[in-house]
């Protein structure tokens, strides 16, 4: 990578926090703070409960379309050991689940951050969504740790191509808890925002990822799947 393009994609994402190009002056940025076509964004992770739904929230307010999902059999959450997590079906509703915890042992789950999370998930959407239950195309797809990864990759590559529209999945090792969902939140929608401004998302993104994992010291996995 030459020294007068690197940092060029971080640039435009600092550009497009602050609502303009690197180049815009105060009077541009209010009208170039997003293309007029944005991404069609998914994050996955397990029980679309945590990291996902962080970044979700956050990705949303920055205007971007976005979707979230989990990839698991049912949705699971810390329960009071260990070896006893609350389990539920995908069809459970947050509000549900709020109740029920509620119910079960408030004290507990409003020191966890649990009910916190649920109340901040259910003014988002109703209930949870599993991935593979959704036919939406997207633009990119990120996951939030590798076992999510593959599944996602696996359950793409198992679909009867149709569009052959290429869809990037793009995985960030974010661990489950609130503090890292946070951090890896931030870090998705700067990657987002990098993206969405690149001149050719299919030429640049891979230098883009290259400069990503540099600056976050996180490793990047990427693959290129097909409608």
């Amino acid at each position: 990578m030459t020294s007068g393009r690197r940092g060029r994609h971080l640039a435009r994402a600092e550009a497009a926090r602050l609502g303009g190009s690197p180049e815009a002056g105060v009077a541009d940025r209010a009208a170039t703070a997003m293309p007029s076509s944005p991404l069609r964004v998914a994050v996955v992770c397990s029980s679309n409960q945590n990291r996902s739904m962080e970044a979700h929230n956050i990705l949303s307010k920055r205007g971007f379309s976005v979707r979230s999902f989990g990839t698991g059999t049912h949705v699971k959450l810390p329960g009071p050991a260990p070896d006893k997590p609350n389990v539920y079906d995908f069809k459970t509703t947050y509000d549900q689940m709020y109740n029920d915890l509620l119910r079960k042992d408030k004290e507990l789950y409003t020191q966890n951050g649990i009910l916190h999370m649920l109340d901040r998930n259910k003014r988002i959407k109703p209930r949870p969504e599993r991935f593979q239950n959704c036919k939406d195309l997207f633009d990119l797809i990120l996951t939030c740790e590798e076992r999510v990864y593959d599944q996602v990759v696996e359950d793409l590559n198992s679909r009867e191509q149709e569009t052959c529209q290429p869809v990037h999945v793009i995985n960030v090792d974010i661990q489950d808890n609130h503090e890292e969902a946070t951090l890896g939140a931030f870090l998705i929608c700067e990657l987002c925002q990098c993206i969405q401004h690149t001149e050719d998302m299919e030429n640049e993104i891979d230098e883009l990822l290259q400069e990503f994992e540099e600056k976050s010291g996180r490793t990047f996995l990427h693959t290129v799947c097909f409608y």
